[in-house]
């Protein structure tokens, strides 16, 4: 069976061959399998405000459920491979993107490695994670505080702007 992941899947630019950045992550969706990655759910798409507020354009974003066989490293090292493919540079941190994926929860395992942090270190900040998570797992708990998902919505910031994609 493998283990269970979250993988946060956002972009705000388009990547070259593909008609809209939800084209492109869709897509990279599909290309998880190629590198063992395995699609179990998809939440529903959100557009949400760059955090920080900035004049970049608005994400996209979802999160998915998957399996895999992959420690824990391999899997984020296969996220940065497709993100690669589809021509994601990483130059400047909250830089607008043509894919982001991250490694958000690896079967509740707690990390601080400098080459791998798990759960995300800012899974429990954002409504752009928060909100599609809780769709995809309403009993998912941080595996870091122990406070469960229904709680950290409640704590998301005010002026997080976000809704669900059209």
């Amino acid at each position: 069976m493998g283990s269970r992941l979250f993988i946060g899947l956002g972009a705000n630019l388009t990547p070259d061959g593909y008609a809209s950045p939800r084209e492109g992550c869709v897509a990279a969706v599909s290309a998880l399998a190629d590198e063992g990655v395995y699609l179990s759910a998809l939440s529903h798409w959100y557009e949400s405000a760059p955090v920080p507020i900035s004049d970049q354009p608005w994400y996209l974003n979802a999160v998915a459920e998957a399996t895999t066989e992959l420690d824990a490293a391999s899997t984020l090292a296969a996220l940065h491979r497709i993100e690669r493919r589809f021509g994601r540079i990483r130059a400047e941190r909250n830089a607008a993107r043509v894919l982001d994926l991250d490694l958000l929860d690896f079967a509740g395992m707690v990390s601080d490695a400098s080459d791998l942090v798990l759960p995300h270190p800012r899974v429990h900040e954002r409504a752009f994670v928060l909100l599609p998570l809780g769709e995809l797992c309403p009993d998912w708990v941080h595996p870091l505080s122990g406070i469960a998902i229904q709680d950290l919505i409640t704590m998301i910031p005010a002026d997080q702007q976000i809704r669900l994609a059209g």
